[in-house]
């Protein structure tokens, strides 16, 4: 990028994030059968800084034979984007939408930070996976606005050829809410599988409870949502109704969509029907044209589930529920496998 081009774009409040990645730190790894790359925890240089997603495990790419199953599904970042918007024919992010992959994101019963509620103006909450924000005014909890975080934290970062694993510890004697989280990303070996193993550890004075749910970015080889792909359950979801006009079909256990996504189209499902089992969380994406597929499942039950798309990108996202007293911690994993169709 010319430094004249550099500067009309500061100009006009607008940062491309496709093309600088390389400045992010990194990790690499490999089983022999998928490889993928990680941004790791960086508070000056990281990839992500926003207040809404866990700032670790964040999965920039997973090649399978010859397939990315992620990628960017935006072309600009600005500050002053709440959560998306489209410029001309550009997808701009804001500071807290900006993300790829597999993030997660942490709330409490209410949908807010740990602490929210009690805390005044100027006080102090908690979000897990991020660190202490302040709570600058009265206004409800977004998250898609960017608060200040007054202590993200310690982090370690431990990497090895087929895993990275991150651990955070947070206290915050304010809100009386303090943690330590742990996030392990494997490819197990002889595989085409990625794991995620996490553990929540209360080591403040307050229960911490809510919710976490994977945003399951799906983008495979930059192919837009379109009818070759395929969503299945392990359960039969059970959709109210469709709104009309969403190009969106759901028979039996599987979700179609009836066209391709374009301009300024958006897909949200909140379907119901699954159980409290644990087997419940199993659903496949596949695609026909690429021949490939991609099967997550998990340890815990699903306590909701969204569907959500624009033309970008599409994503199934399971949540999790969890109540952790103090001086107890919680466990949960999910696992991911790649496949071609033939198999």
């Amino acid at each position: 990028m010319t430094k004249s081009v550099s500067m009309l774009f500061a100009l006009i409040g607008i940062s491309f994030n496709v093309g600088v990645a390389a400045q992010n730190p990194t990790a690499t790894i490999s089983n022999g059968q998928v490889k993928a790359t990680l941004y790791l925890p960086d508070a000056q240089k990281g990839y992500y800084k926003g207040t809404r997603f866990d700032w670790s495990g964040l999965v920039s790419s997973i090649e399978f034979k010859g397939h990315n199953y992620i990628g960017p599904w935006y072309q600009a970042t600005a500050p002053e984007v709440r959560d998306y918007e489209y410029r001309g024919d550009q997808i701009v992010t804001g500071p807290c939408t900006t993300m790829v992959g597999v993030p997660e994101e942490f709330a409490s019963v209410s949908r807010t930070p740990l602490g929210w509620e009690a805390a005044k103006a100027g006080g102090t909450a908690v979000k897990i996976g991020i660190g202490v924000l302040r709570k600058p005014d009265d206004k409800p909890y977004d998250h898609y606005r960017l608060y200040s975080i007054v202590d993200g934290g310690k982090w370690t970062v431990k990497r090895k050829a087929d895993s990275v694993e991150f651990t955070q510890t947070i206290t915050d004697p304010q809100s009386g809410y303090g943690y330590v989280y742990t996030k392990k990303v494997s490819l197990t070996p002889g595989k085409a599988q990625m794991v995620i193993e996490h553990t929540l550890r209360n080591t403040g004075s307050k229960p911490i409870a809510g919710q976490v749910y994977d945003h399951n970015f799906q983008r495979w080889n930059d192919e837009a949502p379109n009818p070759d792909y395929t969503i299945s359950f392990a359960f039969e979801p059970k959709v109210t109704d469709v709104p009309e006009g969403m190009p969106l079909a759901v028979n039996g256990k599987t979700v179609t969509f009836t066209r391709a996504l374009k301009d300024r189209d958006a897909i949200r499902l909140t379907p119901d029907g699954f159980g409290t089992n644990a087997s419940d969380y199993d659903f496949r994406i596949e695609n026909k044209k690429l021949g490939i597929g991609w099967r997550a499942t998990a340890d815990k039950p699903i306590a909701q589930v969204a569907i959500w798309g624009i033309r970008t990108v599409f994503a199934v996202e399971p949540f999790i529920t969890y109540d952790i007293q103090p001086g107890s911690e919680f466990s949960w994993k999910l696992v991911y496998d790649a496949y071609t169709l033939s198999q």
